[in-house]
């Protein structure tokens, strides 16, 4: 495995968007701090594209839609994802259709229900009450089943043909051919008319955690946070650059570097021109 590099040693001056993961990359200690709240603000008023990717679900989603400085949130691990359309009204685009979503529905939440059983202390995420698509085992966030408690209830899922992906705080589980990368190519497409080349130097993608994977792999420009070093040992992907700082401090030390960057190159029409 190829150790990611200092954040230093990035190209970040023709950045135009980035994408970030939520819990343990924007959050501290499970909090979402002013002062990266204002880091986002930064990265817009210098204008730069801005779309959450994150595992939680849709209801929190939408709030932080309407709420936070953002272009978009893909939630549910890709399940569905929120998007400006004309004149700023909301759009909701699903990964799947009705007909597939329901019938796997019902399926997962029999599948996980069986696992729960299973795992002394298991138990879904209290946010999964505002789920559509995905659910959320707890493993990190309420509860606390460790490494090889989260590991049991992974393989226990995959063994039932569930998708099972670790998060900072859960378990997630789905049904369906989706995942954050190909939610993300979707959002880009629909939302800008874009098709990011290989070796993309427009667009960032921030994350601190296993199911980050597929977007480190996807983004030349891939970052993690300092906490990300905590499962580099195991994440299938590693990414290509790492901050000093942990969670939403290494978030903000990433923002600083793209506005100080971009500010140095002479002016060019972006993605938002």
């Amino acid at each position: 495995m190829v150790a990611p590099r200092p954040l230093r040693n990035a190209d970040l001056s023709q950045v135009e968007g980035v994408f970030t993961d939520v819990d343990g990359t924007l959050t501290t200690s499970h909090q979402l701090r002013s002062t990266t709240v204002r880091a986002l603000e930064r990265l817009v008023e210098a204008g730069l594209k801005l779309v959450l990717v994150t595992g939680r679900p849709a209801g929190w989603g939408e709030a932080w839609a309407r709420t936070l400085p953002v272009d978009g949130v893909i939630v549910e691990n890709g399940g569905l994802f929120f998007l400006r359309g004309p004149g700023g009204k909301l759009r909701k685009v699903y990964a799947e259709s009705p007909r597939v979503r329901e019938p796997n529905r019902r399926r997962l939440e029999a599948e996980v229900a069986a696992v729960l059983r299973q795992v002394p202390g298991a138990r879904l995420s209290m946010d999964s009450a505002y789920t559509e698509v995905d659910l959320a085992v707890d493993y990190n966030e309420e509860a606390r089943l460790g490494d090889e408690g989260a590991g049991r209830i992974e393989a226990l899922l995959r063994a039932r043909g569930v998708t099972a992906v670790r998060s900072s705080v859960h378990i997630n589980c789905w049904l369906g051919r989706f995942d954050k990368r190909s939610a993300v190519r979707r959002f880009m497409k629909l939302a800008w008319g874009l098709r990011p080349e290989p070796g993309e130097p427009r667009f960032v993608y921030a994350g601190d955690s296993f199911n980050d994977a597929p977007m480190f792999g996807e983004f030349a420009l891939s970052v993690g946070v300092a906490n990300v070093r905590r499962v580099l040992d195991r994440i299938d992907t590693p990414p290509a650059f790492i901050t000093r700082a942990e969670e939403g401090r290494g978030f903000e030390e990433l923002a600083r570097a793209i506005v100080a960057q971009r500010a140095r190159r002479a002016p060019r029409r972006g993605v938002r021109a």
